[in-house]
């Protein structure tokens, strides 16, 4: 029991960071269409993040259900 309280709050806290990193996708975005974005690499940096964080939770919820 214990063990699927500890899983889930993992897959809150995925979650809160998957929000968190397509917030700041959307904002590097908005900076390169302005011009103000100097390493534009931070945008495939956080593209890879946000897709590491899908599959993270993916697992999680997989593992959760078994």
């Amino acid at each position: 029991m214990s063990e699927d309280k500890e899983k889930t709050g993992q897959i809150s806290e995925l979650k809160t960071q998957l929000i968190d990193c397509q917030e700041s996708l959307q904002n590097l975005v908005f900076q390169k269409s302005m011009q103000q974005l100097e390493d534009i690499s931070q945008i495939k940096k956080t593209r890879k993040k946000i897709a590491r964080l899908k599959t993270f939770l993916t697992e999680a919820k997989a593992s959760l259900n078994s």
